[in-house]
């Protein structure tokens, strides 16, 4: 049997990158995350991994880290710092303290010099600058001029989940670091020749008509008749493929929008309007559903939301309202269960009880789907053998 490898994982989340690690031969002892909730559903998960909580700039938290690193002669330190300094969904803002986090990775790195290191962000991060030694440099520079005399770097930085059976388009930037008395470089796998789409990850799913959450039940009933009797379907198939809440004038929007296409491409009459009755604004890529026939836009942290970016479940037809007007199935985002099949998670997921749902939209939004991370940690223990 390989050697098992030993892992840090900093900026942990709730251990949504280390789902099939274990299946790798890799386990991860210590994680660190900055949030007592996340920390708590991460625990959840990994009760023998060692978690502490707490702020990684905090000289105290730091330290802690590198003794208890050092003591467990840690292989492989994972770090995922957050990205929403830097993300096209964020405000891009260069000054965001977050994306200064790196450094304090580096700091640990350095220190505790482990055999591989895995590096995640946005792809935004390679033309994003920080300070130091009192000038601007593009943070994949600093990385280089902090650890280039330590390790060997991968030579392509970005990678879309798509390509390796995730069915998301994903992409992200990936440093992999490999020391350099390994004698080797650690490189992406090949890509799959197959792209997973939407038809076939989640296709087969029961349909759901949303909760409208501003009108009454008899009102709900009115407007979608077999509310109930689809809600009890998709319970069958999971408790986290139920319903998600939306209101009306949005919904009608949506059930008036084709797969693939926004709601802004509608007639004037089914354009989405905001509670005054003018029309909202907003991008082509907004209030838009998602196409059968290729894989997953990206999930954001936002995913709960019509009016962001590409949330809404792909629909079918499903024959014409009272005016003869098209309607369309599903006129609501993807469920818990869906984020989950899309992002890769295990269809079982032990998704703590008292997390609410809000908060586990949020988190998958923010994780590195894990098959991609198993994919790619794959072709560290091959030559880990």
């Amino acid at each position: 049997m390989e050697k098992q490898i030993k892992a840090m994982s900093l900026f942990a989340n709730v251990g949504i990158a280390e789902s099939y690690l274990g299946e790798e031969n890799i386990r991860v002892v210590i994680a660190n995350e900055l949030e007592p909730k996340r920390a708590k559903f991460y625990s959840h998960l990994y009760p023998e991994t060692d978690m502490v909580v707490g702020d990684i700039t905090d000289d105290k938290i730091k330290n802690e880290l590198i003794n208890k690193a050092k003591k467990e002669k840690i292989d492989l330190i994972m770090a995922t710092p957050p990205c929403q300094g830097m993300s096209t969904v964020g405000k891009k803002d260069k000054n965001d303290i977050r994306n200064i986090l790196i450094k304090h990775a580096i700091d640990i790195i350095k220190e505790v010099k482990p055999d591989y290191v895995f590096l995640e962000n946005v792809p935004e991060q390679l033309i994003t600058k920080i300070k130091y030694n009192n000038k601007e440099i593009l943070i994949p520079d600093y990385i280089k001029d902090e650890l280039g005399n330590m390790y060997n770097f991968n030579k392509q930085y970005v990678i879309n989940a798509a390509d390796y059976g995730v069915p998301q388009m994903r992409e992200r930037t990936i440093i992999l670091l490999t020391k350099k008395s390994k004698n080797f470089i650690w490189e992406f796998p090949k890509k799959d020749r197959k792209v997973i789409t939407l038809k076939e990850a989640i296709g087969d799913l029961p349909s759901l008509d949303p909760e409208l959450y501003d009108l009454s039940p008899e009102e709900q009933l009115k407007i979608f008749p077999d509310y109930e009797k689809k809600k009890l379907e998709g319970l069958k198939v999971s408790r986290w493929h139920y319903p998600p809440k939306h209101i009306y004038r949005q919904v009608y929007s949506l059930m008036h929008t084709p797969s693939g296409k926004s709601a802004f491409d509608n007639i004037d009459k089914f354009k989405p309007r905001k509670k005054d009755g003018s029309f909202t604004k907003g991008f082509k890529n907004t209030y838009k559903r998602q196409s059968w026939d290729k894989p997953g836009y990206t999930v954001t942290m936002y995913n709960r939301t019509i009016g962001s970016q590409n949330n809404v479940h792909p629909g079918r037809y499903i024959g014409k309202d009272d005016d003869g007007y098209d309607l369309y199935s599903d006129a609501r985002v993807l469920t818990i269960y869906e984020l989950m099949i899309i992002t890769s998670l295990p269809k079982n997921w032990n998704i703590p009880n008292w997390a609410s749902e809000h908060f586990i939209r949020q988190v998958i939004g923010e994780g590195i789907p894990p098959l991609l991370v198993q994919k790619i940690m794959h072709q560290l223990v091959v030559n880990n053998e």
